[in-house]
């Protein structure tokens, strides 16, 4: 089953009282890339929750938010004030009153609302408990953006075979031609075997390998029987369970020189046409392949 690299899932559940949110965003990526964002005090979560990815998708940028939003029922913070730093604070503007001889002193207002006078605190979730909540939301979640790439996957499969079916439809068209472009070359052949033979400087040897020469030159039969091949591959491919974006991109670059080197052997106009019009079609299915994973 083909799956696009592109998807979007979110979902939600209680914690003690609490609601997690997770949101699961992936783009196009060569490899698994996993950006995590959670509550700080759940940091140390971060690996079990990328295995928890890994175990759902082979490629892509992937970006993982969780967010806790506080229920009625939450266990609040408090808010506490550190005297010891509330004191220093005082002592200090008073020091400074003195060196500047000025009789401004430090209200409570300006003083609450320096650094670390006041800060939170909340109680310590039990991580066990965070991990059972946190993976069940999280694998809803990532099955959600699974449901988007699947559904993606199937347009691109479709799209990726019908590419195949005109690069085909374009390489039959090609062949067409052949009988005539190898008459031809038969006929350029044996007039170049006549020159050679009318040369006495050249040995057996050397007219042999220059005819070797030509005849490889105009024949195009490999590169249109590994085209077939390939294209044959391609389909197998998108017939598979498991991933197969590697496979199709490698069988992209093998497609672009097997059509680029028949491009080059023969330089007939018509099938210059048909080069041209695979190399359009190829370039199109490299462009839906990078989305696959």
């Amino acid at each position: 089953m083909l799956r696009s690299m592109t998807g979007f899932g979110k979902a939600d559940g209680e914690f003690d009282g609490d609601v997690i949110s997770v949101e699961v965003s992936a783009v196009n990526h060569r490899y698994l890339d996993c950006s995590l964002r959670l509550p700080n005090a759940w940091n140390a979560l971060e690996p079990v929750l990328r295995e928890t990815v890994r175990k759902h998708m082979a490629r892509g940028k992937v970006y993982v938010t969780v967010n806790r939003k506080r229920g009625p029922d939450s266990r609040r913070q408090t808010v506490v004030l550190d005297g010891d730093l509330a004191r220093q604070y005082i002592d200090a503007a008073r020091d400074l009153v003195q060196l500047s001889g000025k009789m401004d002193t430090l209200s409570v207002d300006v003083l609450a609302q320096l650094e670390g006078v006041f800060y939170h605190e909340e109680p310590e979730d039990d991580l066990n408990q965070v991990k059972d909540a946190l993976l069940r939301v999280t694998a809803q979640a990532l099955g959600r953006a699974d449901a988007m790439r699947v559904t993606e996957g199937e347009s691109l499969g479709e799209e990726v075979a019908g590419r195949v079916a005109l690069i085909r439809e374009a390489l039959t068209a090609l062949e067409g031609r052949l009988p005539e472009l190898n008459a031809l070359y038969e006929q350029r052949l044996r007039t170049r075997i006549e020159e050679l033979q009318g040369d006495a400087e050249l040995t057996e040897e050397r007219i042999a390998i220059e005819i070797a020469l030509m005849a490889d030159k105009g024949d195009v039969t490999e590169e249109v029987v590994r085209i077939k091949t390939h294209l044959d591959h391609a389909l197998e491919l998108l017939e598979k369970e498991e991933p197969v974006g590697r496979e199709l991109n490698f069988l992209t670059q093998e497609l672009q020189r097997e059509v680029n080197t028949l491009g080059s052997k023969v330089r007939d106009s018509a099938v210059v046409k048909e080069v041209l019009r695979m190399k359009s079609e190829l370039e199109r299915f490299r462009e839906q392949v990078q989305n696959i994973e």
